[in-house]
């Protein structure tokens, strides 16, 4: 067999082709801090450049572990060299192929929209936030949520789960018990508290605004008003506000 074409290693040790979760995790990683600036960029600051950018190199690192070789793919090649001295802990293949044609067929989506339309809306901020709710449940937890939607649809389940969550059952004492979902609670009702009371002492005034007077302050000239004149896209998504806090706009 061409062994630049195929999906997952042949260990030994194991009846279905398999990958160095270790690595999976890392590149998982690597693709969801480059795709939050990239979102941020466009919620924020309403630049969707970063995220046309990001969308591109996204399909094309997915459609290479799809269609070539996960081993060819630019994010799991430097997943596997930042993890190169860590003991390998092998996953099933076959889920994780399904799980990453789930990403492929997202970053196809977001390709149609943003990249070859120019279409900003809703819509790309729901294909973005579950593209990178996938890649945070893997990378910080290790579950693939991907792999899981593989087991309701395919008769011959998963072997090899991250975590061994295919074969081993929940330990005795991890689940969460009354104290600490108590805990969890009360905190969260701390965090509201604090939420509310930094918001009732209202914004922080920048400190030009602090040192001029609001007599002295002069009316906004033509060319403020030309600069502080919300954007099309900006009107189309709902972040005209958010345009104007972050360009220093009234």
């Amino acid at each position: 067999m061409n062994k630049t074409f195929q999906f997952g290693q042949h260990h030994p040790d194991y009846a279905v082709p398999v990958l160095n979760e270790r690595a999976v995790r890392a590149s998982a990683g690597i693709l969801f801090f480059m795709g939050l600036i990239a979102f941020m960029n466009a919620w924020l600051v309403g630049n969707f450049q970063p995220t046309r950018v990001f969308v591109l190199l996204f399909l094309m690192d997915f459609g290479i572990r799809i269609f070539v070789n996960p081993q060819y793919a630019p994010s799991l090649i430097i997943g596997q060299w930042v993890v190169r001295k860590q003991q390998p802990e092998y996953l099933g293949a076959p889920q994780k192929r399904f799980a990453w044609a789930i990403g492929f067929a997202l970053a196809l989506l977001m390709s149609y929209l943003m990249v070859f339309n120019s279409l900003v809306g809703p819509l790309n901020l729901l294909v973005c936030g579950v593209c990178l709710s996938l890649m945070f449940a893997e990378t910080a937890f290790g579950i693939c949520i991907g792999c899981k939607i593989y087991n309701a649809f395919k008769q011959e389940k998963a072997q090899l789960c991250p975590g061994g969550v295919c074969d081993v059952s929940t330990e005795a004492g991890a689940s969460m018990s009354w104290a600490q979902g108590l805990v969890v609670l009360v905190f969260a009702g701390v965090t509201v508290t604090v939420v509310q009371a930094v918001y009732r002492t209202g914004p922080v005034e920048s400190q030009a605004s602090v040192s001029a007077p609001a007599a002295q302050r002069q009316p906004a000239s033509n060319a403020e008003l030309e600069r502080c004149k919300v954007p099309d896209f900006a009107k189309a998504i709902g972040h005209e506000a958010k345009w104007k806090l972050h360009n220093n706009c009234s």
